[in-house]
C-alpha cells in the first residue's frame, strides 16, 4: 500500500480551514491563467466570475486529498478494521486494485477500483470524495458542528 496526497482532515473544521486556505491560491491561479490568455480588464471582469475561482479552489483542495492505493485485499482488510464507516465504492468489485480516501469526521470512505489506469482512478476518487463528502458539508456550513 502507498499514499498519494497530504490532506487527510480529522475534523470538518480542519477540512474547512484547508478549503478556505486554498481560496487565495485559486484566485492567483485563475488570474495567471487569464493573463496567459491575454484577457484585458473588461474580459477579465466579464469571464472570471466567483464560480470560476470556486471551481479552481475545489480542484486545489481535492487534489491534495490523501489517497491510499492498494489491492482489493488491502482495501477489504481496511474496511473490516473500520466497520463503522460507510463505504461508497465506485467501479467493479471484480478488479485487483483499489484507491480510497477516508474521512474520519464523516465516518465515510470513498473508493474507486481500477485495473490499469491508476492516475485516472486517483483523479476520479478525489473528485468523488470532494463531491460526496466535503462539498455538502462546506455548503451546509458544518465547520462548527458536533462532528469536529
Amino acid at each position: 500500500m502507498e499514499t498519494e496526497g497530504t490532506l487527510s482532515p480529522e475534523s470538518i473544521a480542519e477540512a474547512t480551514e484547508a478549503f478556505e486556505d486554498a481560496g487565495p491560491t485559486a484566485q492567483q491561479v485563475v488570474r495567471e491563467a487569464a493573463k496567459a490568455m491575454e484577457f484585458d480588464r473588461e474580459e477579465y471582469r466579464e469571464r472570471v466570475t466567483g464560480e470560476v475561482v470556486e471551481r479552481a479552489r475545489n480542484v486545489l483542495f481535492a487534489e491534495r486529498l490523501a489517497v491510499t492505493v492498494g489491492t482489493r485485499e488491502e482495501f477489504d482488510d481496511w474496511t473490516d478494521a473500520h466497520a463503522d464507516y460507510e463505504v461508497i465504492e465506485l467501479g467493479s468489485e471484480d478488479v485487483d486494485r483499489v484507491v480510497w480516501h477516508a474521512a474520519p469526521f464523516a465516518e465515510t470512505v470513498v473508493a474507486a477500483t481500477y485495473q490499469n489506469e491508476r492516475e485516472a482512478a486517483v483523479g476520479t476518487l478525489r473528485r468523488q470524495a470532494f463531491a460526496r463528502v466535503y462539498r455538502p458539508r462546506f455548503e451546509d456550513g458544518e465547520s462548527t458542528s458536533a462532528e469536529e
